[in-house]
């Protein structure tokens, strides 16, 4: 399964989901997140507030930051390639990154018609 990592901006927490203004799009990326963990994706996440090494210590990370700024983050890599930056991944670009079987193909593989012809 590939591996996803995403590094934050700086956040408060771990997550950023916290505090008494929470920014929407967090809560939303969180509760996705878990989805796709529960789903058997691998993903690591770094915090520049709280983890600024693992920042440093990535040649793709260092090179995005020292062109784009801080500004420009979050930053995913799947499998060590830039997937996306500036925003945080949709549930379905986790399903894709992550090889997790969509929710209508399981959900079709479970009907007797699929693809058109039926049983």
């Amino acid at each position: 399964m590939p591996n996803i990592q995403i590094f934050d901006p700086a956040l408060c927490c771990s997550t950023g989901v916290c505090g008494v203004e929470v920014d929407q799009n967090l809560v939303n990326f969180a509760a996705d997140l878990d989805w796709a963990k529960q789903n058997g994706a691998q993903v690591e996440r770094f915090n520049l507030a709280q983890q600024p090494l693992a920042f440093a210590e990535n040649p793709t990370v260092k090179g995005f930051l020292e062109r784009s700024g801080q500004e420009s983050l979050p930053l995913i890599l799947v499998d060590g390639e830039v997937a996306l930056a500036g925003r945080y991944p949709s549930r379905n670009e986790l399903t894709r990154w992550a090889g997790i079987e969509s929710l209508e193909a399981s959900s079709a593989k479970d009907t007797c018609c699929s693809g058109g012809r039926c049983c």
